[in-house]
């Protein structure tokens, strides 16, 4: 019996089948209160050097009259432990493809968010990528200390068996030159894309000055680096296996299928595939790559810098296409589809995507803001003095 038969079998897929609907049991959070530092060392983790985030001294003055999260700072609110979009079918490798968030309330500094978890679905897909491909989909809550639910998401990540040892050889001759090698002048270019980063701010962005169209302002990542993935797993969490010594040879007991070997013999995490070559060949990609989360959360940033300190991401719905290999730098850009009024509110609609510098799109994602208007009569955009 191969494998893929054994991972997928039918009393395996009955068993995750029979926990849909059912919360996933509680974890341990990674951040249960969004502090100070909490918040700063996410952001400085996808590189985002918003004041909005880091600086009481500016977002004292904003709206919010205090420090407030980026949207996908509630990914460091999760548990430490198996997601719902991962759960089960032990020997199956878990692939990010995609997030569909809603926001109804920010994250201010020191809330303190509660996290609930279920699954939604399992449904076996069609793709080339493996013999046979699974869809694990959850739905992901986060309230604050007021019992207000402060966003909600649907997360989706494919399922499949690493390939065996006889393809190996060949995805590695395949891609033994994927990645990519800069010289002096190229490295100069991307830097130079660093610069012309916009980050709107305290200028408010009407919603009567944006036509349908409209570019928003480019965010670069890359050239990535295992150091790049340090920096978004320190901000991020460690979730879900990256634990130390005892407490990781304890959760390797009770999860052994998640302790491979490395190239010394011993047990260690499947998180590897973010900065190992040989882990990443084994499931099929050419070298180590980003993280999904890390990604989404690149593309974020698109907005919430073109929306400014008074715009408010409300939706966000990503697909995830394929990975940034380690060396490879990412493009983030979007446009302006359609504006409206809604239910009293001024909303833009827009596109965004992420290329690499092979010209390949990575993700592509659609986004709902809501901005201030200079027509309503909303408190909300009524700014506080500078100080």
């Amino acid at each position: 019996m191969t494998q893929a038969i054994d991972v997928f079998s039918d009393e395996n897929l009955s068993i995750i089948r029979s926990r849909i609907g059912s919360p996933v049991p509680r974890g341990q959070q990674f951040n249960e209160v969004a502090t100070r530092d909490a918040i700063r060392h996410f952001a400085q983790g996808y590189g985002d050097v918003n004041p909005l985030w880091c600086d009481d001294s500016y977002a004292g003055r904003t709206r919010y009259g205090c420090i407030v999260a980026p949207p996908l700072f509630l990914y460091s609110c999760e548990w430490s432990g198996q997601g719902a979009a991962a759960m089960g079918l032990r020997g199956a490798h878990s692939l990010w493809t995609g997030d569909e968030w809603e926001w109804f309330h920010p994250v201010r500094v020191n809330d303190r968010i509660t996290f609930e978890e279920k699954l939604l679905d399992l449904r076996e897909v069609q793709g080339k990528f493996a013999a046979r491909l699974f869809e694990q989909i959850a739905e992901k809550t986060f309230k604050n200390q007021s019992g207000q639910l402060v966003a909600r998401c649907l997360m989706t990540c494919r399922r499949f068996t690493r390939y065996p040892e006889s393809e190996k050889g060949e995805k590695r001759d395949k891609y033994q030159d994927a990645r990519k090698k800069y010289d002096r002048e190229e490295l100069q270019a991307i830097f130079a894309d660093y610069d012309k980063e916009e980050i709107r701010g305290g200028s408010p962005r009407y919603w009567e000055d944006v036509r349908e169209g409209d570019a928003l302002a480019h965010v670069v990542k890359g050239p990535l680096t295992v150091t790049d993935v340090i920096a978004w797993y320190i901000g991020m969490g460690p979730q879900p296996f990256i634990r130390a010594h005892g407490i990781r040879l304890a959760y390797d007991r009770r999860h052994p299928a998640a302790a491979i070997p490395n190239a010394l013999g011993i047990p260690d995490v499947p998180m590897r595939v973010h900065w190992e070559d040989d882990l990443a060949r084994t499931i099929g990609f050419p070298a180590a790559y980003d993280m999904g989360n890390q990604r989404i959360t690149w593309v974020s940033q698109v907005m919430t810098n073109w929306t400014g300190d008074d715009g408010f991401l409300k939706k966000f719905k990503i697909q995830l296409r394929r990975p940034n290999l380690i060396g490879d730098t990412c493009w983030c850009r979007g446009k302006v589809i359609r504006k409206y009024v809604a239910n009293g509110e001024h909303l833009v609609d827009c596109e965004l995507w992420a290329d690499n510098q092979r010209g390949e799109r990575s993700a592509i994602a659609t986004a709902t803001a809501s901005l201030p208007s200079r027509q309503a009569d909303d408190p909300q955009y009524h700014r506080r003095p500078r100080l």
